[in-house]
């Protein structure tokens, strides 16, 4: 696991986040919300903070229209997910048209992004720097990746 401690001397308190993923990368994304959190980067994470009373889908959308950011974090099972496609890349990228900055930051767990032949997906390839978080379990590759991810959110 990454030392975090490190990474939390400069937190990132300016915007605030969403992250889109696949709820099959449960254990990595959680992993990453800990880190983020500890580093000062604070996001709407649908395990912590959708309210029992809301409407999934409902609260997602509004997520990602109020929020700065939407953090994308990409693997076989969101590749392959109509929904992060359809709605959450699509309302980033609107989001990015009419308010003239950056939105939408990549990142991958898998290589799966790399490969595929879904059209969204390798737009963003095409198109973005995709963050590399694909060790996440190993701690040098992992922290040359958060540094990189953390860097880009500044």
């Amino acid at each position: 696991m990454a030392d975090t401690h490190a990474l939390a001397a400069h937190p990132i308190e300016d915007s605030t986040y969403f992250m889109s993923y696949s709820s099959k990368d449960q254990d990595g994304v959680e992993h990453l919300y800990a880190v983020l959190q500890h580093n000062g980067v604070r996001y709407w994470f649908v395990p912590h903070d959708l309210a029992i009373d809301n409407t999934f889908r409902t609260c997602i959308d509004e997520s990602i229209r109020v929020h700065d950011k939407l953090l994308l974090v990409l693997s076989e099972h969101a590749v392959n997910n109509p929904c992060v496609e359809k709605k959450e890349v699509e309302t980033a990228v609107e989001k990015e048209h009419r308010s003239k900055s950056l939105v939408l930051f990549p990142i991958k767990l898998d290589e799966t992004v790399m490969h595929t032949d879904q059209a969204w997906a390798a737009d963003i390839r095409r198109m973005r720097h995709i963050g590399d978080l694909t060790r996440w379990k190993d701690q040098d590759p992992y922290q040359r990746g958060l540094q990189r991810l953390l860097c880009d959110l500044k």
